[in-house]
């Protein structure tokens, strides 16, 4: 397989130098560009209180992204909800806890936040059975969270804040790309809804960074060619420079098995 365009699902980063793309554009020679397959809309407030929500019954919010962030103080201020200092933040990583300044006085609130992933912010959930929990979120579950808050006996209400939708591509040939780059279920549903009649074959190979993402594109009836985080690749940068030398090893065989057979 040869790889010369890539399409990441992504916005492009405001400074590509400082991430491992521009280490692939420069070692493999390839072009990489930057897509956004999703975008999000907000839920209004009415429909929280349709529901009879109530942010004030909770003392403590589960935070997985900065996008929840948002969400969770835009309805506030919709609602004329006074978010109160006592309310305990728990945080799946370390950027996103640090992200809650933009909206509070991050020393003077009771903040907390694993090191690497969810299951070892449950850890720290669990010392705070006592709490009312509510999580802001997606009307596309990406992690099963729920799964796990159930089984660790956490009682916990999941709000709908903001919904995942397809963006319009229409103005991208996807037959132009001999790899593509995924980071959600979400993107992927994104390239069905816009390529109906896209078909992988054997010359494109498709990635994906998380385990739902990686399910989620087997699940579609594509092949995963690479997925991260794993051992050996911890981002998804590395697993696309594994695949790529991985690729270049074959062609080189193939190259000298037929330069022997001359």
């Amino acid at each position: 397989m040869k790889v010369k365009k890539i399409l990441v699902s992504q916005p492009k980063p405001t400074d590509i130098t400082k991430t491992g793309y521009e280490n692939i554009i420069t070692k493999f020679k390839v072009s990489i560009e930057f897509e956004k397959f999703i975008k999000v809309e907000d839920v209004d407030s009415a429909e929280l209180r349709q529901e009879k929500i109530h942010l004030a019954d909770y003392t403590a919010i589960i935070l997985t992204s900065r996008t929840a962030i948002d969400h969770f103080f835009r309805i506030a201020k919709e609602m004329r909800y006074t978010v109160p200092e006592d309310l305990k933040y728990f945080c799946v990583t370390e950027n996103t806890a640090l992200y809650l300044q933009h909206y509070i006085q991050y020393r003077k609130r009771k903040i907390f936040f694993s090191k690497q992933n969810f299951t070892e912010l449950l850890e720290l959930i669990k010392k705070h059975k006592e709490e009312k929990f509510f999580m802001p979120c997606s009307n596309i579950v990406t992690e099963d969270y729920n799964a796990m808050l159930t089984d660790a006996k956490i009682e916990c209400r999941r709000f709908v804040l903001f919904r995942t939708v397809p963006s319009d591509l229409s103005h991208i040939d996807i037959k132009n790309y001999d790899m593509l780059v995924f980071f959600s279920p979400a993107g992927i549903e994104s390239l069905k809804k816009n390529f109906p009649d896209f078909t992988q074959g054997d010359n494109v190979a498709i990635g994906g960074s998380g385990i739902s993402t990686c399910n989620a594109i087997t699940e579609a009836g594509f092949t995963l060619n690479f997925g991260a985080p794993t051992a050996t690749a911890p981002s998804i940068t590395t697993a696309i420079e594994q695949f790529l030398n991985e690729e270049n090893k074959k062609e080189r065989k193939t190259r000298a098995k037929a330069k022997s057979n001359e």
